[in-house]
């Protein structure tokens, strides 16, 4: 049944029959293998599973920053894969935030310009001063430090700052509680859950429990399938 009949929020994330091979000299690795995944308006989805089992490269190709060798990613019912690099960076720029584990933030620039970088990069209209979105991150008082200077759970929220500098419709994070002590976790994920209040559909890849038992649902990928 549609969504759109059925009253259930819409599908804005869906990826189909994902396939992704690697090789290592003679060897060939199988990354993905037939990954099914969507996610619907204000849901939060986790992606679990061990070290290895495709996590990273999922969210790699529902990102368009990796190509799947087969099957497609759809964002807002726009295709993003196996589409010219430019026409998948102009859907992430308007339409995706992405959160790593590690480096979301320039060196060399405080929170507040990596923001401000990140809206100028994706060309999106300033709905909210820069300050009040560090501010709904917890983070207003180091609108002005360096990323040297934030503690980890600083650098995890500034870092979604960013990600969210463009108000995606699709939020990805990639194990972004791994270094994170509990209460930084529990932070961070206070603002995942807000940004699903919001309306957005929020996938986090993740072999965190707490994470998990936060999630809406919870994929689990087991040697690039789901279980």
């Amino acid at each position: 049944m549609d969504a759109v009949n059925s009253g259930s929020p819409p599908t804005v994330l869906a990826a189909v029959e994902l396939y992704r091979f690697f090789r290592a000299g003679e060897e060939e690795i199988l990354a993905l293998r037939g990954v099914s995944v969507s996610v619907r308006r204000g849901e939060m989805v986790t992606v679990a599973g061990p070290s290895g089992s495709g996590k990273s490269t999922l969210l790699a190709c529902l990102a368009g920053l990796d190509e799947p060798d087969g099957g497609s990613v759809r964002i807002l019912g726009d295709t993003i894969s196996h589409r010219p690099e430019a026409r998948r960076a102009r859907i992430r720029a308007n339409h995706i935030g992405v959160l790593f584990q590690h480096d979301n933030l320039f060196a060399h620039l405080t929170v507040a310009q990596n923001v401000r970088l990140a809206r100028r990069l994706s060309r999106s209209v300033e709905r909210q001063p820069v300050r009040e979105v560090l501010a709904r991150a917890g983070i207003g008082e180091l609108a002005d430090a360096l990323p040297s200077h934030l503690s980890g759970g600083e650098a995890a929220c500034a870092g979604l700052a960013v990600a969210l500098a463009n108000d995606p419709a699709v939020l990805l994070a990639d194990e972004p509680t791994g270094e994170l002590d509990a209460d930084s976790e529990l932070r961070l994920l206070d603002l995942l859950r807000a940004r699903c209040r919001e309306g957005a559909a929020v996938l986090v890849a993740s072999h965190s429990q707490i994470v998990q038992t936060q999630a809406d649902r919870v994929v689990e990928l087991v040697d690039g399938r789901v279980r």
